[in-house]
Formats: structure tokens, sequence, C-alpha cells
């Protein structure tokens, strides 16, 4: 009888279900979407019920599908990271789940990290810069602006988790999306009670961490028999997904590089031992026990893209992807000398600007619409390679690229990108799933499909190759090297920039 793992993925906009069986090949999968609610500017809110129904209608379709669903041997969970879903004493949610974009604890992370006693400080307890969108700032900020709320609250737990807790009833998650929570010790892969003491949070609030492998519950009896699974069914610990969609891609260890051109864009890699911290980079534990996933995540990748095409809809609304790439394609490497700074949101990696502002620079009227474009994409480009280069300062090979994201059903996007690294560029079976396939591939090795994570990536099919035209390794470096020196020409600015648009 065939067998089935199910992978749970709880986006930012949807629940993505997917059923994968014993060849590692997608049998069924169902997205259902949920909205998100931006009560203030900067504020990024869901219901987490709405994560819940979202779940039951995927899982439902993709159960539907197989031929028996009494064949389903494991789930794995994945889910967006650093979310605040606040709960009381019953497991009721106290309000609205406060989402990795939300930028309300920005002040509270200078607060953390005083209290830590600065950054170096900060760096020995957890391994990581404080950022606005991690759960430590915005307990904090709840605990200020809604004190009796935060007062009822006994237990946080991230997205996926809580999907886990309607699952199987377990207060869990898992080291790599703790994490992103800024209260984590990466690098001894335990909860930091020395920096949660620091802040006056009690011990009781954050939920058993276990490796992304683990057991951590099966599913509740009255779940299985509505859905028809089997008595006992287990669920595995899972990964918040930045890092476990890296994992899909067979990117575990020391070996290939990991970008993924979404909406933001990431670069990652796996190590054997916790790095040296900088701040520069974001470090998570792995999803592989004794492993490290290293990485930056820049806030405008595949959206700078999306950008420019709403700009030039305007004037031309049936203006495509294909047709704005045809243009790209139509201007010659380099872009006639034009360089975009793609820091539309600020940025995030390799800069910490919140005040980051995007530039096209070396325009003239030498230039036209598909210089604009190709420099758009060329920017987003450099960007990665920028991230890349601070990964390899920090130990991480990037011989060799794997992508995933919507960037690999464009192939001149993925020979841009080998152009601009001079970097062999591979996609492979699975990436294209994200966070659900990385969660299928952690549950097969607790359910005893694969005996390691390594011997998972392995079982994975290379679907492209994308070499590097060597001609343009020159062009490339001496565009790098002028791309980083504009940004620290006009950092200096940036904030003038955003006071000046403040006070208007």
């Amino acid at each position: 009888m065939e067998r089935y793992l199910i992978g749970i993925d709880v986006g930012t906009s949807a629940c993505k279900v997917i059923a994968v069986d014993g060849a590692g090949r997608v049998a069924a999968k169902a997205l259902a979407a949920y909205p998100l609610v931006s009560p203030k500017p900067g504020w990024a809110e869901q219901d987490p019920e709405h994560w819940w129904e979202a779940t039951q209608t995927a899982l439902a379709q993709v159960l539907d599908a197989l031929p028996d669903r009494r064949a389903v041997a494991g789930i794995g969970l994945s889910g967006q990271m650093h979310g605040l879903t606040a709960l009381d004493e019953a497991d009721r949610v106290l309000r609205p789940a406060i989402l990795w974009c939300d930028q309300r604890a920005a002040p509270h992370c200078d607060d953390i990290t005083a209290r830590a006693g600065g950054l170096d400080g900060l760096l020995a307890l957890v391994q990581n810069r404080m950022l606005p969108g991690f759960t430590a700032g915005k307990l904090l900020w709840m605990r200020e602006h809604e004190p009796a709320l935060f007062a009822r609250m006994r237990r946080m737990l991230n997205p996926k988790d809580y999907l886990r807790l309607r699952l199987t009833g377990e207060h869990v998650t898992d080291v790599s999306d703790a994490s992103g929570t800024g209260l984590f010790d990466v690098k001894q892969r335990a909860w930091s009670k020395p920096l949660m003491s620091l802040l006056d949070l009690p011990a009781s609030l954050v939920p058993q961490a276990v490796e992304s492998t683990e057991r951590a519950g099966v599913v509740r009896a009255e779940l299985a028999q509505r859905f028809g699974l089997p008595a006992n069914t287990p669920v595995f610990g899972g990964g918040g997904d930045s890092v476990i969609q890296t994992t899909s891609m067979g990117v575990i260890d020391t070996g290939p590089l990991g970008v993924t051109i979404g909406t933001a864009g990431i670069v990652a890699g796996g190590m054997r031992a916790c790095p040296e911290p900088t701040g520069q980079l974001q470090i998570s534990c792995g999803n592989a026990p004794g492993r490290w996933h290293v990485m930056g995540v820049t806030l405008s990748a595949g959206g700078t893209f999306e950008w420019l095409r709403g700009a030039l809809r305007r004037m031309s609304p049936d203006l495509s992807f294909t047709a704005m790439t045809a243009f790209a394609k139509a201007a010659e490497a380099g872009s006639n000398g034009l360089l975009f700074l793609p820091y539309l949101l600020g940025e995030r990696c390799p800069h910490v600007a919140a005040d980051g502002r995007a530039a096209w620079i070396g325009l003239t009227s030498m230039h036209d619409a598909s210089h604009m474009i190709r420099s758009v994409m060329e920017g987003v480009m450099l960007n990665i390679r920028a991230i890349a280069a601070l990964g390899e300062m920090a130990g991480l090979s990037c011989d060799v690229v794997r992508v995933s994201g919507g960037a690999t059903s464009e192939p001149f996007w993925l020979h841009l990108l080998a152009d601009v690294l001079q970097r062999e560029v591979t996609t492979v079976t699975g990436a294209a799933e994200g966070g659900a396939y990385g969660a299928v591939l952690a549950a097969g090795v607790g359910a005893g499909w694969w005996s390691s994570l390594d011997e998972a990536a392995g079982s994975l099919q290379m679907i492209e190759r994308v070499t590097p035209d060597a001609s343009l390794g020159r062009l490339y470096d001496a565009r790098f090297d002028t791309f980083r020196a504009l940004y620290d020409t006009l950092a200096p600015l940036y904030q003038r920039i955003a006071t000046e648009n403040t006070n208007r």
C-alpha cells in the first residue's frame, strides 16, 4: 500500500497542504486563503481561527484526493515566523495574532538591546540582533499597551504551533521557529532564561522546543475520526518557513547556497557549528539536529518588480510580467551603466536601514524603459550578491546556488542571477512547494522514511541547471563594487529624506 506524508504550511496569505508519496512526488495539494488586517499603518494582524479554518478546508481537499486517507504516515508543519499568538489559561486566543511584518514593536527593540547590555550582550545571549518583527518586542508592546490582556496571557505560540495545538492539544514549537522569537539561545538550542529574566517574562510563557524531525504530538482522536486519519497519526516538529523552505531545496549542510526570490528575498545556507554572531545575518537552529541555518533577508526582491509593473500599468494597463521581461532582455547586460538600489521598504540585509530608499543612479537621455526595467532586476540580484558575500564571510559555501520562489518560473531570472553571482544556479524537485515540502522531509525522517535530512535531501532531483556567462564576470564585478559604494554614499541622506517626508 502506498504511504503518504502531509505537509501543512500556514503562510501570510494562505494555508497550503500537500500530500507526498514514498517516491517524493506530490500526490495532491490544496490552498485556502485568509485575510491580513492592518488596523494602523505599520501593523499587520490575523485571526488565528482563520488559520485553523483554512487548514481544515485544505486538508479535507487533499485527503479527498488520496486513494486511501488511512495511508497517511504523519504530518509536518511549516509556518510564517515571528507571529505572536497570545493564549489564556484555557488556550483561548486573547487578541489577533501580531505578524512577522508588523513594525509596532520597533521602539522596544532598543529597550531589549539595552537591557541585555548592548548589541554585544544581546548577541551573546541569543546570537541575533533584535528586529521589530521578532516576537520578543511584541510581548513588551503588549505589556505596555494592553496590560489587562497581557496579565491574562499564559502561553505564546508561533502560527504553525497554534495549528499544532488545535491538531494535537500540545504546546510545542521547534528549534528553528523558536530561533525567530528573539528569546532563544540559538547556540545552545534552548530558551534564553537569562534574557527572559532581564525582560521580566516568565519561563512558563514559552512552549517546549523540539527538533524539527522529532515527534511532537498525535492528532486528537476526534479529529482523526472526522478526517478519516489513522489513530495516533504523529505530528512532527516541523520548522519556521524561512528555514524549512531552505530545507526543501536540500540546503542543510555546508553544500549549496539557497536563494528564494519571492516578494522578499532570502539567501541562506547550512553550517555544522553555530557561527560567531555579528548581527548582520540571522542565525537559526537548522532543521537537522546539530546543524545551524544562516540567512539574510532583503525586503524587496520580486516585490520590486511588482512595484515597477504597478507603476507602469497606470500608463499601460495590459502590461504583463512576460512583456516586462522581454523589455529587460532587450537591454544589454549592465543596463548601459544604469544602477538601481532596491530599498523600496527600507532594508534588513545586507544593511539594517529602516529609512533606506530606492534610487536609480546614472540615468541619462540614452536610457529607455528596457534599461530601467533591467536595472531593477539587476539591482535585486546585486543585493542578493551582497548578502551572499556576507554569508561567505560567515563560512557559507556559495559555489553552487539552488533557487526557489516565483523567479524559478522565468528562465531569464535564473540566467541573470547566475551571471550576476557568477555561480551555477539550479532548481530541484520540492522547492516549488516551499515550506510544506520541507515539513514533509522533516516528518519523513521522524517517520522513518529516511535516516536523516541529509538522506532526504539526497532524494531531490535536479530540474534545471544554469551556468553563468563567464564573459560577463568582469562587468558584473565592477557593477557590484559600484553598487556597494553607492549605498555607503547615500546612507547618510536616507534619514534626512525620511525626516523631511515626516515633517511635511
